[in-house]
């Protein structure tokens, strides 16, 4: 993939669509690449963050550790960006990524991803936007698993 294909994928990541094209071909110059068998991990939970991730090819699941085993809580793909969480809270990984499918995505150092937040701080407007998208539709998860634990036990 070439570096213009890479700022075109970036660009079209809702967090990134508003940057100059400029700083796209710099965020993507300093990005690496890196690719992925089926079944392997991004990274783990409980992991340090050190980068987030910027799908731009396969599929990957979600997977949260619990006291009965892993959980899949989420599947990401093409055009979606992970991994920003541990980056922005300076916490381990809240989850494991393992690809369903060969995965190719752009992996972003902590400090070039604070360092873009420093410089637009539109895109963290953007990231308040994801994240609270996700714990809307985790709490409506949880509300829905917790309505059909209470009819079982009823």
């Amino acid at each position: 993939m070439l570096l213009k294909d890479e700022v075109e994928m970036l660009r079209r990541i809702t967090l990134f669509a508003g940057l100059p094209p400029a700083k796209l071909k710099l965020l993507a110059f300093t990005s690496d690449r890196v690719l992925y068998g089926a079944g392997e991990n991004l990274f783990r939970q409980g992991d340090i963050g050190d980068a987030a991730y910027v799908i731009l090819s396969g599929k990957a699941d979600v997977l949260v550790s619990t006291p009965s085993g892993a959980v899949k809580v989420a599947e990401v793909e093409e055009n979606s960006i992970i991994g920003e969480i541990a980056i922005l809270c300076n916490t381990p990984r809240t989850a494991t990524i393992t690809t369903t499918t060969p995965l190719e995505a752009l992996r972003i150092r902590k400090d070039d991803f604070l360092k873009l937040l420093a410089d637009f701080p539109e895109m963290a407007v953007e990231i308040m936007r994801v994240l609270a998208d996700r714990l809307s539709q985790t709490t409506s998860e949880l509300t829905e698993a917790r309505s059909r634990a209470q009819s079982v036990e009823a």
